[in-house]
């Protein structure tokens, strides 16, 4: 069983930046998929980035390419969501996700195993 949980959200103004962490417990996510969605109320939760286990690969949604970038770090067992150019259409909860599968870097929330609490992000404009 693997527990994620996320950190770093907060109060931003549109144009600036926050570093998203996912920090896994239980068990090693090294040989997993990992990825980060979001869901803002009303709305779906929607996909906005994933990376496979060793960062060979990675997929980001249309609305934030260029602005955010996921990265990973096995030996402390995190993954990073930094988020730059900060909309107020960026406020959301960011939830963290694992998925068992290590080559799969699903834009889709069904893969995903497990799941964290998520964090705030709110950006004023």
């Amino acid at each position: 069983q693997v527990q994620l949980v996320e950190s770093g959200g907060g109060l931003v103004q549109a144009g600036g930046s926050l570093r998203l962490s996912c920090a896994a417990s239980g068990r090693s996510i090294a040989t997993y998929a990992m990825g980060w969605f979001r869901q803002a109320p009303g709305n779906e939760r929607e996909f906005v980035a994933a990376i496979t286990w060793n960062g060979g690969s990675t997929n980001y949604a249309d609305s934030v390419k260029a602005r955010f970038t996921i990265s990973r770090d096995n030996a402390k067992n995190t993954v990073y969501l930094q988020m730059n150019s900060l909309k107020p259409e960026d406020t959301a909860v960011y939830y963290c996700a694992a998925n068992t599968n290590p080559h799969d870097a699903s834009t889709r929330a069904n893969p995903y195993n497990y799941w964290g609490q998520g964090t705030q992000v709110t950006v004023s404009s």
